[in-house]
């Protein structure tokens, strides 16, 4: 016991209150440790730098000529493959070939092969390509061209005009003989499908009672051709005003009685124009060219003249208009071309 006390006393051992403070420190709640830290990021690794003659040396090697792959097969192998691929080539020509028959107009037909189109014809409708489906299948084409145009077509919107006509003469294109002048002197334009019935009027009246209008427009041909041409004459839609067509009428049907074909023939022209194309300002009935009176090359006495169309719609030598309900027959129509014509 004094031995206990001594050390005590030392401080050797701990005493009562000495004890007392060792246990309450070591109640004491540790302080959490430390988060770890996130570790960084790892630095990207910059690719090796490229110098240009490795660059170019890399291009030249993928442009060359790569060694030719042999694949080795049996000759019979190889006969079957040249069997099958022949008669597929074969098939896929004849079927060209019957394909582009049945489209061709049967002028072009005659003309080509004047003996044997009909024999052609025939053996063609055999796996069902008909001549009446071939007209329906182009007309539907035709016509889905036709209705495009004719949404995208802007009443309100006038062709360009030019200051002065080009200097050089406009060509005479009558698609057939150019007609003497035997007709003029008993010339008249006959207008049917009026509110009152009929119409017949010489070129002297038209012309004192129609204000004349002059415009500088261009002339565009199917053939791939154009040209700016001076044209004087009275408006269409003043001839509609005058002379109104009957209710109903959406069309006019404009016809040349003395148009011959190639061999000096008459062979009568006709096309078809809306009404709402024919009140355009710019459609004009004309009957003076460069400043004087149509010659007979460019349809004396009286043509029409219609920019917004192409050339074949601008018939020459008009002899009669007739005004209808559903749209009629146009001569290059019925002979495979757009009855629209618009550009």
């Amino acid at each position: 016991m004094s031995d206990e006390r001594d050390m005590r006393a030392e401080g050797a051992l701990p005493g009562p209150a000495q004890a007392e403070a060792a246990a309450a420190e070591n109640t004491m709640p540790t302080p959490p440790a430390a988060e770890a830290e996130a570790p960084a990021p790892k630095p990207t690794p910059r690719r090796p730098r490229v110098s240009l003659a490795e660059r170019m040396r890399r291009v030249f090697a993928a442009a060359a000529e790569q060694p030719e792959r042999v694949d080795l097969t049996t000759r019979g192998r190889l006969a079957g493959h040249s069997r099958r691929n022949f008669l597929l080539f074969g098939t896929g020509a004849l079927a060209t070939a019957a394909t582009g028959w049945w489209a061709l107009p049967e002028r072009t037909k005659r003309t080509w092969l004047p003996a044997a189109h009909d024999r052609l014809d025939t053996l063609v409708a055999r796996v069902g390509l008909t001549r009446e489906q071939r007209e329906r299948t182009l007309n539907r084409a035709l016509t889905f061209d036709d209705d495009v145009a004719e949404a995208l077509a802007s009443g309100n919107r006038s062709v360009r005009t030019y200051d002065r006509p080009d200097p050089k003469p406009l060509r005479n294109n009558y698609h057939g003989r150019t007609p003497g002048p035997e007709y003029l002197a008993s010339w008249r334009l006959n207008l049917s499908g009026l509110a009152s019935g009929s119409a017949s009027l010489a070129l002297d009246e038209l012309t004192a009672r129609f204000a004349r209008h002059d415009m500088n427009t261009r002339l565009v041909c199917v053939e791939g051709w154009s040209h700016v041409a001076a044209w004087g004459g009275f408006r269409f839609a003043d001839l509609l005003a005058a002379f109104p067509p009957a209710p109903g009428m959406r069309w006019a049907a404009l016809k040349s009685a003395v148009n011959l074909n190639g061999r000096g023939e008459p062979e009568p022209y006709y096309v078809s124009l809306d009404l709402h194309t024919a009140m355009h300002p710019q459609a004009l009935l004309a009957t003076h060219h460069a400043g004087a009176p149509l010659n007979l090359a460019h349809g004396a006495p009286l043509r029409l003249v219609v920019p917004m169309k192409l050339g074949l719609k601008n018939i020459k030598a008009i002899t009669h208009i007739e005004y209808l309900a559903e749209e009629p027959a146009d001569y290059w129509n019925e002979r495979g071309y757009s009855k629209y014509d618009g550009l």
